[in-house]
C-alpha cells in the first residue's frame, strides 16, 4: 500500500480534488463523498497507466501541501496483481 496526500478545495458548485504527490491525479464531485471515490479512481487510473508504460509510480511525499486547499488527507493506493492474472492452456508449458 502506497499513501499519497490528497487536497480538497470546496468550490461553489462542487469539490475540485487532487493527489498532490502524484501528477496529473485529479477530478471533481458535486460534494465531498463524490470528490473522494473519484480521486480514489482516478488515482488507481493513473497508477496502472504509469505500470502499463513502464514508468515508477510517483514516491509519496507526505511533507507536500497546498495552502489553497480547504482539506488535505492521506489517500491509499493499494497494489493488487489479479487485473493482470490470466490462464494459461497447460499445453503452452508443457509441449510434447
Amino acid at each position: 500500500m502506497l499513501t499519497y496526500k490528497a487536497m480538497y478545495k470546496f468550490l461553489d458548485k462542487g469539490v475540485h480534488a487532487e493527489v498532490l504527490d502524484f501528477p496529473g491525479t485529479f477530478s471533481f464531485g458535486e460534494n465531498i463523498q463524490n470528490a473522494r471515490r473519484n480521486l480514489a479512481s482516478a488515482l488507481v487510473d493513473m497508477a496502472e497507466t504509469n505500470l502499463m508504460q513502464g514508468e515508477p509510480l510517483p514516491k509519496p511525499n507526505p511533507s507536500c501541501t497546498d495552502q489553497d486547499a480547504d482539506l488535505e488527507e492521506p489517500i491509499h493506493l493499494l497494489l493488487t496483481a489479479t487485473h493482470r492474472v490470466r490462464v494459461v492452456p497447460e499445453e503452452v508449458f508443457f509441449r510434447p
